[in-house]
């Protein structure tokens, strides 16, 4: 792989020469800014060989870089290595910005000709870069090339996958009625037309469903709405009769996915609203400014709030993932002792039991399964090369998830497969008492998922432990798996929580070359009780799966812990056991016993 590297570094360093650039930024974004893109656009890992899920690559005529975040440096460090990337360490202390290290690169150099694709750039970025490097030198920014239309030969085609409708029964509201909704909201902000650019609100907005990005049940489009009607920009072999039928009755107009910035420029509405981190530097140049209104979308706060229908259809959807788990933690430590497990055998075992469930439509991610040291490895994904044996001592951590047509999981556990040190028994707990305040935390209506972020780090805090990653991030309804626009994280994120949204509950504590811990629970944001102070909010957990209690030091527990984690082991047993044959309700009364301190 390494000399592939090197190869195409050298094809595209031909090419820059011959198009007068001195260097070329790749970001890992795609003309929807999603953070799950289809291979197409997969430039960044098709130039740098690093396959991380966020970084910027950037390449001069003699060097390379790769900004990546902590998740990724492990990873980053092995896939670099052999060629001329080097890693870029982000939020680390000394380490330059991507205009920074350009400067320094072409120091004292004239006409600095920079190149990134305007298509995959949001309008900020590309603003801010053009700004940003003028202040440091003679540079020039050129956004109309895209070097990987000419090096790249086996370039995947953008997707021409069919799409399906996601049935009422399953949605809960229908697409004439979110258009209104939408509509309303845009008139609150002055404005009369909106574009759909990230395919999970396209895929909302319509009710309909796709497989053009992997894990995803989402379709390269965009979605044109206006004060009296709405246009979807696609490629028309991904519509089967059905699907064009449905459309026709939903008066929704199609045009081809390549028409875009022509319908922009003929636009004739009075006010587009626009945004310009989520709008791409091409599109965002394509109509007139005078007929934009700065604004943020409505599509991701109403998308965020589930209707009575997406919460049932959740809860049958954790019913039968719980079911899948109970199967597969219960095969897995005889399994383990008989020996003969790997990382990679221990995942097809649990994606083939979430197969067998009713309307299991694929994973919701690739899974996480990191034995001893690959659990610290945040993002940690096994291949063929890093694949090891699973042995019937120290943890295990498995994190995990699946698309159901009614409803998308996404849970962590993690597992003491025999022995362990002390020093697991503790952070195990460290991570469960984490897990478990968030889960009591009571809070105002509109409060802030930064605000209440300390509940799961308090006590890890106390004996100098932290994790880098979120705590928490909302899921799709049979969509994405990581939706916004709230968060639970350190990190200052206002966006309000509200009655009505999943978010996850997933602290996790991570000692590199040891082990890592984290425990993942899919809540529902739901009411608490209403006072002089006004309306209070609580969590639900939707996720029903029992928590290994054989790593608990339950000296550091207080009886408030243990109550929640016997009351949840009980919810989880009434739930599951009547779908369970006789010997897994066994073992699942066993591992869901009350316990105590």
């Amino acid at each position: 792989m390494k000399n592939k590297i090197q190869e195409r570094l050298q094809k595209l360093r031909q090419l820059m020469k011959k198009k007068n650039l001195s260097a070329f930024i790749f970001p890992s974004t795609d003309p929807h800014q999603g953070e799950y893109i289809p291979d197409h656009w997969k430039g960044r890992e098709w130039i740098s060989g690093f396959n991380g899920s966020a970084g910027t690559a950037v390449v001069t005529l003699k060097s390379a870089a790769l900004w990546t975040d902590s998740r990724y440096f492990i990873a980053a460090e092995e896939q670099l290595k052999g060629t001329d990337f080097v890693l870029m360490k982000e939020r680390i202390e000394g380490t330059p910005s991507v205009s920074e290290w350009l400067a320094n690169e072409f120091k004292g150099c004239e006409d600095v000709n920079i190149g990134i694709d305007g298509w995959l750039c949001s309008e900020i970025y590309a603003t801010e870069l053009i700004w940003d490097l003028r202040d440091r030198g003679d540079f020039y920014v050129h956004t109309d090339f895209d070097p990987l239309e000419e090096i790249w030969n086996d370039r995947p085609s953008i997707p021409k996958n069919k799409i399906e409708i996601q049935p009422l029964l399953y949605a809960g509201e229908a697409t004439a009625s979110k258009l209104a909704r939408i509509r309303k909201a845009l008139a609150e902000q002055q404005a009369d037309g909106l574009l759909v650019s990230a395919l999970d609100e396209v895929a909302w907005v319509l009710n309909l469903r796709g497989s053009d990005v992997h894990c995803n049940p989402v379709f390269v489009s965009y979605l044109l709405i206006d004060a009296t009607k709405a246009t979807l920009f696609i490629d028309h072999d991904k519509l089967t009769t059905e699907v064009q039928t449905y459309l026709e009755k939903e008066q929704i107009t199609t045009k081809d996915y390549r028409e875009l910035t022509l319908a922009l420029q003929e636009y004739d509405g009075n006010a587009l609203l626009v945004n310009s981190s989520e709008m791409t530097h091409k599109v965002y140049n394509s109509f007139e400014s005078s007929r934009a209104v700065v604004g943020t979308s409505p599509i991701p706060a109403m998308k965020a709030i589930k209707n009575d229908t997406e919460i049932e259809g959740f809860k049958h959807a954790m019913l039968r993932d719980g079911i899948a788990m109970v199967k597969f933690l219960k095969w897995l430590k005889p399994a383990v002792e008989a020996g003969g497990q790997t990382e990679i055998s221990l995942e097809k075992k649990l994606t083939s039991l979430r197969e067998e469930q009713d309307l299991f439509r694929g994973i919701s991610f690739d899974t996480i399964v990191g034995y001893e040291a690959h659990g610290a490895i945040v993002h940690y994904e096994a291949t063929p090369d890093t694949d090891i044996p699973v042995e019937p001592r120290g943890l295990v951590l498995i994190d995990s998830g699946a698309q159901y047509q009614d409803g998308t999981t996404d849970i962590t556990r993690t597992i003491a497969l025999g022995d362990i040190t002390e020093e697991q028994r503790r952070i195990y707990t460290l991570v469960l008492k984490g897990h478990i305040q968030l889960d009591l935390c009571k809070f105002p209506d509109g409060a802030c998922g930064s605000q209440i972020d300390a509940f799961a780090r308090q006590t890890m805090w106390r004996e100098g432990y932290n994790f880098m990653h979120g705590t928490g991030h909302g899921v799709g309804s049979y969509l994405n798996v990581h939706e916004g626009p709230h968060q639970i994280r350190m990190e200052w994120r206002p966006a309000p929580l509200h009655a009505g949204m999943t978010v996850t509950d997933e602290p996790g504590i991570y000692l590199i070359g040891k082990f890592g811990v984290r425990i993942e629970n899919t809540l529902y944001i739901k009411p608490y009780k209403k006072t002089d102070f006004g309306t209070f909010l609580q969590f639900e957990s939707l996720t029903l799966a029992p928590i290994d209690t054989t790593p608990i030091d339950f000296d550091l527990l207080t009886d408030e812990e243990v109550k929640w984690l016997n009351n949840y082991h009980a919810r989880v047993y009434e739930a599951l056991s009547p779908h369970l044959n006789e010997g897994e309700r066994e073992w699942l009364a066993a591992n869901t016993a009350a316990v105590n301190r």
